[in-house]
C-alpha cells in the first residue's frame, strides 16, 4: 500500500537520513517534505541533488512539500506579509520550494499556511489585520499562477486549528482550481479554540471538490499533538468516507510526530505508525 509521511516526525531540522531510513523500513512509499517548514532557508540546487541521492538511497518518492511559513518561527519573510518587501521575499521563498518539488520529481502539491480568523483573533482589530494579510495572499498567488501552472505543481492552503474557514472560502473561491486548492489538516480540524467546538470536517464536506492534499493525523482535540491514528478521537472512517468522495486523486498522507502515547523511540514508532496509517486507510471500507 503506497503511504506518505511527513518527514519531520522526530524535529524539522539537520540530517533527514536517518529518518528516511526508518520511513522506508516500516513500509512507507512517498514523502511529504517538511524539514524547513517554519524557517526562510533557501534550498540550494547542491541540498536538492542530495536529498535526491537520499530518496534514491532508500526507494522513497516525494508527494507534497511544506511549503514555508517563516513567519511561524520568527522570520519576517512571508507571502502574506502586509509589508511589500517581506511579501516579496516570501514569494521567493515559495518559488524557491516550487522549483525544490520540480527538481526532485513530486507527484502532488506545494502545501501553505495562509492567515485565518479564529475564536483568538475574531475582534475588530484582529479581522482588520487579517484582511490586510488576505490582501497580501491574494497579490502573491497572482504572481505565483504562471509558475504554479508552468511547473504543473498546484498549491494547497492548510486550514488551521479554530479555523473559520471564512478565508480559505474567499481564496478557494476567487483562485483558478487548476491553481489553488485545499489541503485538509485533520488534527487543526478537530481542535476546539477557546471553547468553540471543532467543524473541521462539516467544513471539508463543503469543498470537497478542491481537495488536493492531506495533512493526517490524531489529537484528542485539545491541542495540535501529530499523533498516529487511533490515539485520539478523529472521526477515522468518516473522514476517510469524505476523502474517497473528494476530487482528492493521491494516496493517503500523514503529518505525524514522536509523542506519547506514540512510541518515542525513531524505528519503533514508524513501525506502529504505518500499521495504524493502514488501519485508518481501512476503516471505511
Amino acid at each position: 500500500m503506497n503511504i506518505a509521511i511527513a518527514t519531520d516526525y522526530r524535529g524539522s531540522g539537520g540530517d533527514p537520513e536517518e529518518s528516511l531510513r526508518h520511513i522506508a523500513d516500516a513500509g512507507f512509499t512517498h514523502l511529504h517534505w517538511c524539514h524547513q517548514w517554519h524557517t526562510d532557508h533557501m534550498y540550494s540546487d547542491w541540498e536538492i541533488a542530495h536529498i535526491a541521492g537520499l530518496l534514491r538511497k532508500y526507494g522513497l518518492k516525494l508527494l507534497d512539500i511544506h511549503g514555508s511559513d517563516a513567519s511561524a518561527g520568527g522570520a519576517l519573510r512571508c507571502w502574506y506579509s502586509p509589508d511589500e518587501c517581506y511579501r516579496r521575499a516570501g514569494v521567493e521563498l515559495v518559488v524557491n520550494r516550487l522549483r525544490m518539488h520540480a527538481m526532485l520529481r513530486g507527484e502532488g502539491t506545494l502545501m501553505m499556511h495562509v492567515p485565518c480568523v479564529t475564536p483568538r483573533n475574531d475582534t475588530s482589530e484582529g479581522r482588520a489585520s487579517v484582511r490586510a494579510r488576505v490582501d497580501a495572499l491574494l497579490r502573491s498567488i497572482d504572481e505565483i499562477v504562471p509558475i504554479v501552472r508552468g511547473l504543473g505543481i498546484p498549491l494547497a492552503l492548510e486550514n488551521m486549528a479554530g479555523d473559520t474557514w471564512e478565508v480559505l472560502d474567499e481564496v478557494l473561491a476567487a483562485t483558478p482550481a487548476d491553481v489553488v486548492g485545499l489541503c485538509y489538516d485533520s488534527g487543526h480540524g478537530n481542535i476546539a479554540v477557546n471553547g468553540v467546538p471543532a467543524r473541521g470536517l462539516e467544513h471539508l464536506e463543503r469543498h470537497l471538490d478542491r481537495l488536493q492534499a492531506l495533512h493526517l493525523h490524531d489529537n484528542d482535540g485539545s491541542a495540535d499533538q501529530h499523533l498516529p491514528p487511533f490515539y485520539g478521537n478523529v472521526d477515522w472512517p468518516r473522514l476517510v468516507r469524505d476523502i474517497r468522495k473528494s476530487a482528492y486523486p493521491r494516496m493517503f498522507s500523514f503529518e505525524l510526530a514522536m509523542r506519547e502515547p506514540a512510541p518515542v523511540e525513531p524505528a519503533a514508532f514508524c513501525a506502529d505508525a504505518f500499521a495504524r496509517c493502514v488501519r485508518a486507510i481501512e476503516s471505511a471500507r
